[in-house]
């Protein structure tokens, strides 16, 4: 692991998980343009039928400050 890395890792840690959550979401998207086809192919087909699932009312979503509050209860933050 380069010097750079590590450095750029405690900084991020050391954001709000708000942030943290941001940052991964946009790295994620970096990796976007990287991702063989089929793999975007077969994250497309697992994505659609939840959207469905939703639109139909079959299930409901949780509130992102929910999930974030539940995760800093359980890592201990």
């Amino acid at each position: 692991m380069s010097q750079d890395y590590a450095e750029i890792e405690k900084s991020a840690r050391s954001l709000a998980p708000e942030e943290r959550a941001r940052l991964a979401e946009a790295m994620t998207e970096s990796l976007r343009g990287a991702m063989p086809s089929q793999i975007e192919s077969e994250w497309e087909a697992e994505i659609k039928p939840r959207v469905e699932t939703y639109e139909r009312g079959e299930v409901s979503l949780i509130p992102a400050e929910d999930v974030f509050a539940k995760a800093r209860k359980v890592s201990g933050e």
